[in-house]
Parts: C-alpha cells; sequence; structure tokens
C-alpha cells in the first residue's frame, strides 16, 4: 500500500452536504460575524467576549484537537482562549479573524507539544463524531500512523496536518503560520521523509499492505 493511501486512512470524510458557492457564502458570513465581534471585544462590550468563543470555537477546537489529540485539547484551547483575549488589542486586520485565531491555536498547540515532547501525541486521533470507523484490517495500520506521526519534529508537523488532514494551499499555510510558500513546501517534504522512516523503523512497509 502507498503511503498515500495510508495516510488517506485518517483524513476526515467531508460529506458533500453543500455547493462550493454555498460553502463560499457560510464562510464570508462567519468572517464578517468573527470581525465584529472582535471589534466588539476591542471596545470592551461584556457580551462580546462569550459570543466570540461560541462562534470560533468549533474552528479553534478542530485545529488544536488535530495538533495535540484528545486528551489535551480541553487544557490547550482554553490557554488559546486566554491568550486570545490577552492580545485582542494586537489585532489590526492584517490577516482574517479566523486566521489570526488559527495561528494563536498552532502556535499554543506547537508550545504544548514541545513541553510534553516526550510523550505520545495523537495527531491524527480519531473522534468517532468526525469520522467514519476503520475496519478492524485499518486499526493496526491507522495505530503505526498515529504512532509514527507522534515523532515527527513538532515544526514539520504542523504544515503537515494542515496540508494532508485540513486540505489547505501552500498558500493558506504560508499566510497562517507566517512563513514563505517555499519553506511550507520545504516543511512538508521533510515531514513526509520522516514519516516515511519512522514507518520503516516500526516495521511498516508497502509491499506488504
Amino acid at each position: 500500500m502507498p503511503l498515500t493511501q495510508l495516510i488517506s486512512k485518517a483524513r476526515r470524510i467531508e460529506p458533500a452536504v453543500a455547493s462550493d458557492q454555498e460553502e463560499e457564502r457560510l464562510r464570508t458570513v462567519r468572517c464578517r460575524r468573527l470581525t465584529s465581534l472582535l471589534a466588539k471585544c476591542q471596545e470592551r462590550d461584556p457580551s462580546a467576549q462569550r459570543d466570540l468563543v461560541l462562534e470560533s470555537q468549533e474552528l479553534v477546537y478542530r485545529t488544536v484537537y488535530r495538533l495535540v489529540g484528545r486528551n489535551d485539547v480541553d487544557d490547550v484551547t482554553q490557554q488559546v482562549y486566554l491568550q486570545v483575549f490577552r492580545h485582542i488589542d494586537q489585532f489590526k486586520g492584517l490577516s482574517t479573524v479566523a486566521t489570526w485565531l488559527c495561528r494563536i491555536a498552532i502556535n499554543e498547540s506547537l508550545q504544548h507539544i514541545r513541553r510534553r515532547s516526550n510523550r505520545k501525541v495523537a495527531v491524527l486521533a480519531v473522534d468517532p463524531q468526525d469520522f467514519n470507523p476503520p475496519r478492524p484490517a485499518d486499526s493496526d495500520d491507522r495505530e503505526l500512523l498515529e504512532l509514527a506521526m507522534s515523532r515527527i519534529e513538532p515544526e514539520l508537523k504542523i504544515v503537515f496536518v494542515l496540508r494532508e488532514e485540513e486540505g489547505l494551499t501552500y498558500e493558506q499555510i504560508s499566510e497562517m503560520l507566517d512563513l514563505p510558500e517555499g519553506t511550507v513546501a520545504s516543511r512538508i517534504n521533510r515531514a513526509r521523509q520522516q514519516l516515511k522512516e519512522h514507518l520503516t523503523r516500526l516495521g511498516w512497509s508497502p509491499e506488504n499492505q
């Protein structure tokens, strides 16, 4: 089984519930809503903080969950919002609010991974509500992939997850992480190489699949 097929087993299956046009419309509505709420937070509107959390929590939670796994997602998500409101006045509108929130979520996740570098991090952990349960024959492959992913360098792991799990373009990742696109591409390639090396050391071989 090729490495690309192995990775695809951990990808989220998105139901085709909306057209591209509808998704774009919903994205625009959310963007405007987040921008309005953040502006109110900067004006010290007492209810705006709660509303901003409610509006953005799915985005933030999913981003953190992908990077640190289910055991630590709640603690890291709380830390993300502490940082959001601590630095709320630093948002100048140079990116979308969603991008700014994701950047903070990624930074906090990266710090958490570094602090817990000796722990296994389930980067591609599976939430039964979000994913189709793997077939029994796929279970070992998935566990092997999660273990290999936990051994990739954090900076490489983040760009790899954003590309392979979230399906972001190089340009989007570049904006989110404030990195040149060339650096993004290089890190993704290095992450793939490290993943293949770790999988091989763990006994995986495409010829045996």
